[in-house]
This record gives C-alpha cells, sequence and structure tokens, in this order.
C-alpha cells in the first residue's frame, strides 16, 4: 500500500521492524528528523486538507442521492443545504488550512498547532455532525462559531507582525460567519430574508479570496515550475480584477437594477478573462501541478459571463453557479491541495499519475455539471449524478493518496 501511495516506506515488514529498531531511530534524530510517525497537528494544511477531501467524497454522493430520491428523508436539507455545506464546510476548511499555513509564512509568527489547531477542527466538524441531526439552534451556533474562530487565529499573527497587507482575510472570515448567521436565522425562520441571499453573499467572498491568491501564486508558480514559461501582468489587470470580484458582491448584496448587476458581470468576465490569458496557460500542459491552477482561474470569467445570461433568463442559474462551484472552487482547491501539501511536506513539486487522475475527475465533473445540462437538457439529472461521481471520486483519489502525506512527518525534517 505505500508503495502504491509513492511513499519513501519499507516495502517489507522486515525491513521495517529494523528501521524501527532504536538504533535507527537514533540515526533519524540525529539528521533532524523526527521518528514520531503521526503529524496530522503540526500545521493547519494537514487536518484542513484531510477532512475537507474526505467531506468532498462523501457529501456529494449524499446530496445526489437525496436529490435524485434514491435516499429517503432529507439529511443534507435541500439545495441550498447542499449549497451552505460546500461553502460553509468544504470550501471553507480548505481556505483555513491555506490561510493557517500561509499565514505562519507572512508573519513570521507561528499559528494554531497541536490541541488548539486540533480544537479549530473539532469545531468544523461538530457543525458537520450537529447539522445531521433534528437539532436546530445548536448546529447554527455552532457553524457561525467556526469562521470566527478562524479570523481569530490568523488575525493575531498578522496584527503581531503588523503585516496590514494581509488583514482583509480575517475580515473575509467575518463577512463570512455575518453571512452564515443571515443563513441560519433565515432556516430558523427568524430572519425574513431568504436563504439564497446569504448563500450568494458566501460564494462572492469565496470568488473573491480566489482572485487575490490566483493573482498572487499562479504566475509564481507558473514561473517556478515550467521552465521557460512567459506568463505577464498588466497593473491595470491586476488592480481591477480584484475589484471586479469586490464590484459583484456589493451589487449582490444591494438592490441594483437588473443592467448594472449584468454590466458587473460581463466587465468582470472580460477583465478576469484577460488577466488568465496574459498568464499563457497553454504554456503549463506539461505540468499538471500547475495548469489545474490556470484550469481552475478561467473557470472564473467562464462563470461570470454564463451568469450574465441567466441574469437575463438565457440560461438556468444554476448551471452558471456550478461553473464557479464546481470549476473555480474544485480545480483550484485540489490544486492547491496538491501544491501546498507537497511543498509543506518536503515532497517533489511535481504531480504524479494519481494526482493527475484527480485534476482530469475533477475537470470532468465540472465540465459534465455545467456544459452537457447546458446542451442537451432532457440529460439534467443524469448530468448530475456523473458529475456528483467524478467529483466524489477525484476527492476520494486525493483523500487516499494524501492520508500518509498529511499524517506523517515532512521528509526533509523540518518543522511543518
Amino acid at each position: 500500500m505505500t508503495a502504491w501511495l509513492g511513499e519513501q516506506a519499507s516495502p517489507t515488514k522486515r525491513k521495517a521492524r529494523i528501521m524501527a529498531h532504536p538504533v535507527h531511530l537514533n540515526a533519524l534524530a540525529a539528521r533532524g528528523i523526527e521518528a514520531t510517525p503521526f503529524a496530522l497537528w503540526r500545521l493547519g494544511f494537514r487536518p484542513f486538507y484531510l477532512v475537507a477531501s474526505i467531506f468532498a467524497a462523501l457529501a456529494v454522493p449524499l446530496w445526489v442521492a437525496e436529490y435524485t430520491g434514491s435516499l429517503e428523508g432529507s439529511w443534507i436539507a435541500g439545495p441550498m443545504g447542499h449549497a451552505h455545506e460546500m461553502l460553509f464546510g468544504f470550501a471553507l476548511a480548505v481556505m483555513s488550512g491555506f490561510l493557517l499555513t500561509a499565514v505562519r509564512n507572512w508573519s513570521g509568527r507561528p499559528t494554531a498547532t497541536g490541541p488548539a489547531l486540533a480544537l479549530l477542527v473539532a469545531i468544523w466538524l461538530a457543525a458537520r455532525v450537529l447539522a445531521l441531526t433534528p437539532l436546530r439552534v445548536a448546529p447554527a451556533v455552532v457553524d457561525v462559531a467556526f469562521p470566527l474562530a478562524i479570523a481569530v487565529a490568523i488575525a493575531i499573527p498578522l496584527v503581531q507582525s503588523g503585516n496590514r497587507r494581509n488583514y482583509f482575510f480575517p475580515g473575509l472570515f467575518v463577512v463570512l460567519a455575518a453571512l452564515d448567521l443571515v443563513f441560519q436565522l433565515a432556516r430558523l425562520g427568524v430572519a425574513g430574508v431568504d436563504e439564497r441571499y446569504a448563500i450568494q453573499g458566501a460564494l462572492d467572498v469565496v470568488l473573491i479570496v480566489m482572485t487575490v491568491m490566483g493573482g498572487r501564486v499562479i504566475p509564481m508558480f507558473t514561473t517556478n515550475g515550467v521552465p521557460g514559461s512567459t506568463p505577464q501582468r498588466r497593473a491595470v489587470i491586476e488592480r481591477a480584477s480584484p475589484l471586479c470580484a469586490a464590484a459583484l458582491f456589493v451589487v449582490d448584496l444591494v438592490p441594483v437594477p437588473l443592467p448594472l448587476r449584468v454590466a458587473v458581470l460581463v466587465l468582470g468576465a472580460l477583465t478576469l478573462g484577460t488577466r488568465a490569458l496574459l498568464w499563457r496557460p497553454w504554456q503549463t500542459l506539461r505540468a499538471p501541478l500547475v495548469w489545474v491552477l490556470h484550469a481552475g482561474y478561467l473557470w472564473i470569467p467562464v462563470y461570470m459571463a454564463l451568469r450574465a445570461a441567466a441574469e437575463v433568463g438565457w440560461i438556468p442559474l444554476p448551471i452558471a453557479t456550478h461553473a464557479l462551484t464546481a470549476g473555480a472552487i474544485g480545480m483550484l482547491t485540489i490544486g492547491m491541495m496538491t501544491r501546498t501539501a507537497r511543498g509543506h511536506s518536503g515532497r517533489p513539486l511535481v504531480a504524479d499519475r494519481f494526482e493527475t487522475g484527480a485534476y482530469l475527475l475533477i475537470a470532468a465533473a465540472a465540465v459534465t455539471r455545467v456544459f452537457v445540462p447546458l446542451l442537451v437538457p432532457a440529460v439534467y439529472v443524469e448530468a448530475i449524478v456523473v458529475s456528483g461521481c467524478l467529483w466524489s471520486a477525484g476527492f476520494a483519489v486525493y483523500a487516499v493518496r494524501y492520508w500518509p502525506v498529511l499524517t506523517r512527518p515532512r521528509l526533509d525534517g523540518k518543522p511543518g
């Protein structure tokens, strides 16, 4: 099993016993490599990437079964419950793991590890479990508490280091907590607001994060990971892209005339599409660890264009929404989860066949969910089933492949 997973472990039980001998453990310690086999709580990306991938692999088939009537009862609580869990469950877990890891590098200060990190994961897990019970208030309280806890966890090192450039990340998590509160109050019947209002706002916040972080890392990863690549940046486009995402959040939050909302979407599609093409994604086709990020980012202008079409009634809105969720969020998360996990575990920054297979499965899930029902409306339900299976398989591959990566110490013996 370890050989299949690509781990540098002994293929035989005999050699494993030899390596476990105190003499060998001392030798490892002398080289600075800890012999402790369990490292899940050493850095934020480890547990959050693991629980996010397992959750994605299980939650989507559960929703598909409910959607098609194969599962009796309402475990996911309808389309809005599904949307909430994929945003505040899956996407938020990935963002939390990424930022708890990145903030340590940005600030030079420690972020949550050990019991503190385990507590954050426990809050996330409690929210997911409680959502499946008949309880109503407790799941809402715990769910809203999670983004607030992450906001505090990343704000402390940023403030201590005076890293003002990244102060907006804790702010965005506070906004997500506020939107989650609106969602929960609407579900409890306390607030006279449609649940979709909160879901759309949360989607916009995630879009802002992807637009900002994509601009920071995708050109850099391209230059570092693809020799001879020449991604281009234009100052006006780089500044305008996050502003387009922020403008969409505003027009979704505040009632505006339809023509203005469509104009914001069209402008965003053109701006972010231009940005993506300036990065020259075609130069990355031989580097899966890089092209997956470009492919995910390209789904953002596709989403904005399709949503503009949905706003004027040309296509169903869920098709546009899944260009963002199944497409952009799906591919950018699987790409960042592999890239950062490899980098922070001391492994080579090269995708193997299992990771490439996971990328292709998520890509196929997005294409199936968006374009098949768009082109052949008669197979809408079938497209959802196939897409859900592909999505689940992609993240299941990640969970199995990265279980040893995320739970064992770095190969180079460094902390983290």
